[in-house]
C-alpha cells in the first residue's frame, strides 16, 4: 500500500468518480490512476469503485471506509510536514482562507494587512463562495479557515469558533420617506413590508434571521432582487428599484454618503460570524495569531481548548463570553 495510492482513490471520490478529472488536476495519466487502483484493490482483497466497464459508477461500502481512513492518513501526513515546517521556520508557510465577498471586503482587510506586515513569508491565499461552499473547501481539506456566518453547523468534523455578533441596517435614499418614520415613530417591520426590499441571497449574511424575523410577525416581505454582494445590493437601491437590507458593517462612510443607514438592530435577531476550523488541523503558530487578531477572545489557549474538545462540544469553552458587536 502506497500513499501515493491512497491520495489516488481520495482525489477519485473528491472529483466524482471522473478519473480523467483527477488525472488532470494531479497532472497524471488516467490509465496510471486506475492501474494504481486496481493494485490498491488488489492488496486488499475488495472493490473500493464498482464499475460499469471502464468507468466507476460508485463507491462500495467497503470502499467509504477505505477511503474515509485513507482520508486520515493523508491528513495526518500533512500535519507532519506541517510539524517540521513549524520547527524549521515558524514565521514561513501558507494560510489560506475561504470566506464570502462580506467578510473578504469589510471584516478581514485591517486584520489581513497587520498580518501580513508582520508575516511577510506567509503566503496568504483567499477563495471566496457561498458559505456551504466555503464550510466545505476546509472540510475537504481545500482552505485552513472558514469565515462566515451561515451554514458551518451543516458539516460535523469543522470545530466552530464564534467570532463576532452583528446586525442589520435599511439603506435608502436621503429623501426616502423612511428617513422620517425612523426619526419619528421608528422603524417597523410593517412599514418595511409596505417596500420593495433589496437584500441577501438565501444562505448568505444572516438572509435566514431576516426572513424569520418577518415570518414570525406573520409578514411576507416584498423581495424584488437579491445579491450575495452588499455592493451590489447599494447599486440597486441607488437605481430605486427598492430599500436594501445590509449587514451594518458593509456601510462605508464615505463611499455611500448619498444614502442613508436607518438602524434595524430592534427588528432583526443578531447573527454570529464564526470561524471554522477541520478536526484534526495541525495549527501553526501564526495561524492562531491569525485568529486571535480577528477576534481578540479567541486566545490561543482557549482555542486549543476548543479543537481538543471536539465537534459540537467546542460551545462548552465560548459559552460565558461576552461576543463583541460590529
Amino acid at each position: 500500500m502506497k500513499l501515493q495510492q491512497l491520495r489516488y482513490i481520495w482525489e477519485v471520490t473528491r472529483h466524482n468518480l471522473n478519473v480523467s478529472a483527477t488525472a488532470q488536476s494531479l497532472y497524471t495519466s488516467q490509465p496510471g490512476i486506475s492501474k494504481q487502483i486496481r493494485l490498491l484493490e488488489d492488496e486488499l482483497g475488495v472493490e473500493i469503485f464498482a464499475r460499469s466497464g471502464k468507468h466507476l459508477t460508485r463507491v462500495t461500502p467497503a470502499g467509504e471506509s477505505i477511503v474515509e481512513l485513507a482520508s486520515q492518513v493523508l491528513r495526518t501526513v500533512e500535519n507532519i510536514k506541517h510539524v517540521a515546517q513549524e520547527h524549521s521556520d515558524d514565521r514561513r508557510g501558507s494560510l489560506s482562507i475561504a470566506t464570502t465577498h462580506t467578510q473578504a471586503r469589510y471584516a478581514l482587510p485591517p486584520v489581513i494587512a497587520d498580518f501580513t506586515r508582520k508575516y511577510p513569508d506567509v503566503a496568504l491565499h483567499m477563495q471566496q463562495g457561498t458559505p456551504k461552499q466555503i464550510a466545505s473547501m476546509v472540510s475537504e481539506g481545500q482552505a485552513d479557515f472558514a469565515i462566515c456566518t451561515e451554514s458551518l453547523e451543516l458539516f460535523n468534523d469543522l470545530i466552530l469558533l464564534p467570532c463576532y455578533r452583528w446586525n442589520r441596517c435599511i439603506l435608502v435614499p436621503k429623501d426616502h420617506p423612511l428617513v422620517a418614520v425612523s426619526e419619528g415613530s421608528g422603524l417597523t417591520l410593517e412599514c418595511l413590508a409596505d417596500y420593495p426590499l433589496v437584500t441577501y441571497t438565501f444562505g448568505f449574511t444572516g438572509r435566514s434571521q431576516l426572513d424569520d424575523a418577518f415570518k414570525t410577525q406573520g409578514l411576507t416581505p416584498n423581495v424584488v432582487l437579491t445579491a450575495s454582494d452588499a455592493d451590489v445590493i447599494k447599486t440597486y437601491v441607488r437605481l430605486g428599484m427598492g430599500i436594501g437590507i445590509v449587514a451594518h458593517m458593509a456601510v462605508d462612510e464615505v463611499a455611500d454618503q448619498d444614502l442613508v443607514a436607518l438602524d434595524a438592530t430592534h427588528l432583526f435577531d443578531s447573527s454570529t460570524t464564526k470561524i471554522g476550523i477541520r478536526r484534526g488541523t495541525f495549527m501553526r503558530s501564526y495561524m492562531f495569531e491569525f485568529v486571535e487578531r480577528f477576534a481578540p477572545h479567541l486566545t490561543r489557549d482557549r482555542v486549543e481548548a476548543a479543537l481538543a474538545a471536539g465537534p459540537r462540544h467546542e460551545h462548552e469553552i465560548f459559552h460565558d463570553i461576552e461576543l463583541p458587536i460590529r
